[in-house]
């Protein structure tokens, strides 16, 4: 029993998760998702009623079960890792689950790993709610296939990071502005990739997921190769003061691709109109056993002296830095890369400089807010208009006295 508030450390999670690997052999089944929190459960399945998105009883079901409110961030993302060198599994990787295929020997250690689709926050509710429930669907194909097959599993269900963000209780001797301004830490689960030229970085990468899907078929996890093990080479990127290119080498990072290249390729220009110099990212090329896939790029531009940083940017239509396929190749690829930040100019000290944020000053509420108070002052200063029109009786009329009389002329 964790008392609440308590955050499972990486060494915590490891000694917890011990019992899963002590029987031989073993199957693991992790699904891994881009955003939960223990607090969606209830969110989800009480706000919508008879549309609760959570309809498997797994963990009812389960002989055992271990439910953590709240994990470390870090440890999350070094759980797969973790997993991999715990025993000698035989990893599945597995994306747009079909049960049918899917072939399991449990004379050998399995560790299968499910990655869901990405549930964004901050996107329209009914959407995050439709794309839950779909998972949760994911979730019961492969589990129900599994105990029809008389295969014993453990299954764990988590993320790389939380969607909801509980207050911070530290900070409640300060003072009230400080307590309400306290936000999330934006600090870096790990160090961002680089790029030198002789002793200096000249490209900054860094993105919290950073995968790529094939005819809906083939799924590529690059996040833990590109960031953690740092199995890529980097040897054939290029930096210059006008063009840079950062150039991402793997070499078998699935099953049936030998080799995968993915360029960003970044331009420096000065623009008269604003008087200064602009780095933009232009395209993003992907080279697949010498099959090319091109991108072209929206709305991925900073001042040189910044870095760029985005929520979400892939190919789908929903994110605010969108890839725009270039040619027919790149139609049949879905990229997908979260807490996207990239620099290849004017890199100080080895960090990113300040980040120049894709999502617009006026966004839609505010231009909702403004349109509405607008209307509201343009009600209000009619009303005052109006009332400031009335006037006054003149004249009155005086029972005691002569009638009153009004010529026509007046």
């Amino acid at each position: 029993a964790l008392h609440e508030g308590h955050i499972v450390s990486a060494q915590e999670l490891a000694g917890l998760l011990q019992p899963v690997f002590t029987p031989s052999p073993r199957n693991v089944v992790l699904f891994l998702q881009e955003r939960l929190s223990i607090d969606d459960f209830t969110y989800y399945s009480e706000s919508y009623g008879n549309k609760n998105p959570f309809q498997n009883e797994i963990l009812q079901s389960s002989p055992s079960s271990l439910v953590l409110p709240a994990v470390d961030c870090k440890a999350t993302s070094y759980l797969l890792s973790f997993l991999q060198e715990s025993g000698d599994w035989k990893l599945t990787n597995l994306t747009n689950l079909d049960v049918s295929q899917l072939e399991v020997n449990t004379s050998k250690p399995n560790l299968l790993v499910v990655q869901l689709q990405p549930v964004t926050s901050g996107l329209n509710e009914i959407s995050t709610l439709q794309a839950i429930a779909e998972n949760d669907k994911m979730i019961g194909r492969l589990t129900m296939d599994l105990q029809e097959r008389g295969i014993h599993f453990s299954a764990i269900y988590t993320a790389v990071r939380p969607s909801r963000i509980s207050r911070r209780t530290d900070v409640m001797w300060k003072l009230r502005r400080q307590l309400m301004a306290t936000e999330e830490e934006d600090s870096l689960s790990y160090p961002p990739l680089n790029v030198t030229t002789g002793n200096e970085i000249c490209i900054l990468f860094y993105a919290s997921n950073f995968s790529l899907t094939v005819n809906n078929s083939v799924f590529i996890d690059l996040t833990n190769a590109t960031f953690i093990t740092r199995n890529v080479g980097i040897s054939s990127s290029e930096c210059s003061d006008t063009n840079t290119t950062l150039s991402l080498k793997y070499t078998k990072p699935v099953n049936g691709i030998n080799s995968l290249e993915i360029r960003f390729l970044m331009t420096n220009r000065f623009y008269g109109g604003s008087a200064r110099n602009w780095s933009t990212l232009d395209s993003v090329e992907i080279v697949q056993d010498e099959k090319l896939v091109k991108f072209n790029v929206s709305d991925i531009s900073t001042p040189a002296e910044y870095s760029f940083h985005c929520q979400l940017v892939g190919t789908s239509s929903l994110y605010p830095a969108r890839l725009i396929p270039s040619n027919s190749e790149a139609k049949n690829w879905v990229v997908f890369i979260s807490r996207f930040q990239i620099q290849g100019f004017n890199v100080e000290n080895g960090q990113f400089s300040y980040a120049s944020d894709c999502t617009d000053f006026f966004s839609p509420g505010i231009w909702m807010g403004l349109v509405t108070s607008v209307i509201l002052l343009w009600i209000l200063g009619y009303g005052v208009h109006m009332i400031m029109q009335l006037t006054t009786n003149s004249r009155f009329d005086d029972p005691k006295g002569s009638a009153l009389s009004v010529p026509q002329t007046e």
